[in-house]
């Protein structure tokens, strides 16, 4: 049988660890499939080796057509990639926060046609770029389909995650792929983002493109016509849709934390506050669009708060005040652990130094090549997995009770580098909690992971929270992934608070 894609006996290595072993796995032109599996277990790799983007051990890959790969399959990642991606215009995404960049960022139009001028280009006359090869149609038409057309002349650090993330489906689409390779598509979209991304999955299938995607089983979208699962690096099963879902699935049973160790863990090594913030008329504007508009919050201590909201509503700007990354903290009037902003005990350090952060950004930008180790040690110090002080045999010990409490200890000497998406977010994970803060803001922590892990990871939070001392700001999209300690709500939409 003539398979469009056929890949027979393929073992892979990375770095010094076989990931993939005696892989075979046929695709034919009508067929769509979604690759599932606990975290660690090799979709990412398979995607990149499909794709040509990783060597192949033992075995190899066919596929039936001539065309170069890079003409013919499309990888859209689920770290963003703008580096690669964006070119001269990723570094405003690290200045998303800064009002000035929005000015001079590329616009959304500007990046899905190729006309980025160089960074630090000051007078656009002085700069001549080539024609777009791609045209006012097909733009137009990838743009609905994604529900971009709107943001097509905002400066594209102003995007959401989830906006951004469809900006990056649509980069790829622009190349007429014959095959889209999609990782964690659904991962930090809202609820009309995710039926976006179906609608677009369903009409692509239609016109003949080959979709192959790595999503958790809950997310698989009616396009997909066959299911592969992976295991520890290996093929356990392949099957048709259908007869996927009548199947019982083996679930992996993480065990539940060990209430000695979640004693030992202990209070927050700062409570002298009763306010963990309080937000007055908080406002940010980009140019002339307002982000956030009036915003007031008050958190007393102990208390558990989901905040919630579409994409693009302005949460991770909020939250970029509270955490002391946004610039425009300094022209808002706010009081956080009781301190007045810009007084006394309130510096970007002492702020950083009660707060337990991830986010989405922090895993995009964080430094892979660092050891496990290094990486849940710097946040004792809010470093980026790289610091110049010697920790204490205290803070060595509480190092490796973090990592066993996330079930991450065994990778310890492990580069960051070495682990897959969802091992690394658990890494981070254990950062934020590493130094015991009083205040836990966990932006959408779930990113990633697995079915059991997420459970497991919600039980931790649960019993770490049944402190009156500690207070907890989560974000998800997924109401199933609220912890059930939360007992606050507040809601967002255009950046006001409005009545969830």
């Amino acid at each position: 049988m003539n398979y469009a894609i056929s890949l027979q006996n393929v073992s892979v290595r990375k770095y010094d660890s076989v990931v993939l072993s005696d892989i075979s796995l046929n695709i034919q032109a009508g067929e769509n499939w979604a690759i599932i599996g606990p975290n660690g277990s090799g979709k990412t790799i398979l995607l990149d080796i499909i794709a040509g983007k990783w060597p192949v051990w033992k075995g190899s890959v066919h596929y039936s057509w001539d065309e170069p790969l890079r003409e013919t399959v499309e990888l859209v990642s689920n770290d963003y990639s703008f580096n690669r991606i964006v070119n001269a215009g990723a570094e405003y995404y690290q200045q998303r926060f800064h009002a000035y960049e929005a000015e001079r960022a590329p616009t959304l139009r500007a990046i899905l046609t190729n006309q980025l001028k160089p960074v630090g280009t000051i007078d656009d006359k002085s700069v001549s770029l080539a024609p777009s090869k791609v045209s006012g149609e097909s733009l137009e038409r990838v743009t609905a389909l994604l529900s971009l057309t709107h943001l097509l002349d905002h400066p594209f650090v102003t995007l959401s995650n989830g906006e951004t993330r469809r900006m990056l489906l649509a980069k790829s689409l622009l190349k007429n792929p014959r095959v889209l390779l999609l990782d964690n598509a659904f991962s930090g979209l809202d609820v009309h983002s995710r039926e976006v991304l179906r609608n677009a999955l369903s009409e692509l299938s239609a016109s003949g493109v080959i979709i192959i995607m790595a999503t958790p089983a809950t997310e698989i979208p009616s396009c997909i016509t066959h299911v592969a699962e992976l295991s520890e690096g290996h093929l356990v099963r392949t099957s048709k849709l259908d007869a996927y879902k009548n199947q019982e699935t083996a679930t992996q049973q993480l065990p539940q934390p060990d209430d000695a160790k979640l004693l030992h863990f202990g209070q927050p090594s700062f409570t002298d506050f009763e306010f963990a913030l309080n937000l007055r008329n908080i406002n940010v504007k980009y140019g002339n669009e307002q982000i956030l508009n009036n915003v007031n919050w008050k958190i007393r201590k102990g208390e558990k708060w989901a905040l919630s909201g579409a994409n693009g509503s302005g949460k991770s700007t909020l939250l970029s005040i509270l955490t002391a990354d946004n610039p425009q903290r300094f022209a808002n009037d706010f009081d956080l652990f009781d301190k007045k902003r810009g007084g006394i005990g309130a510096s970007i350090w002492d702020i950083k130094q009660k707060i337990g952060h991830v986010s989405p950004e922090l895993h995009l930008y964080f430094p892979r090549n660092t050891t496990v180790f290094k990486t849940i040690a710097s946040g004792f110090f809010d470093a980026t997995g790289v610091f110049f002080k010697k920790l204490t045999d205290v803070q060595i010990e509480r190092v490796h009770e973090v990592a066993e409490l996330l079930h991450v200890h065994e990778l310890l000497e492990k580069d960051f580098s070495q682990l897959s998406k969802g091992q690394q977010r658990m890494v981070l994970l254990s950062r934020a909690l590493v130094k015991n803060p009083p205040l836990l803001i966990l932006d959408e922590p779930c990113q990633g992971l697995d079915a059991d892990a997420i459970e497991y990871f919600k039980s931790v939070v649960n019993a770490i929270c049944k402190s009156d001392e500690r207070t907890l700001i989560y974000v998800s999209h997924y109401p199933h992934e609220i912890p059930s300690c939360v007992t606050h709500y507040l809601k967002l939409e255009k950046g006001n608070v409005v009545a969830d």
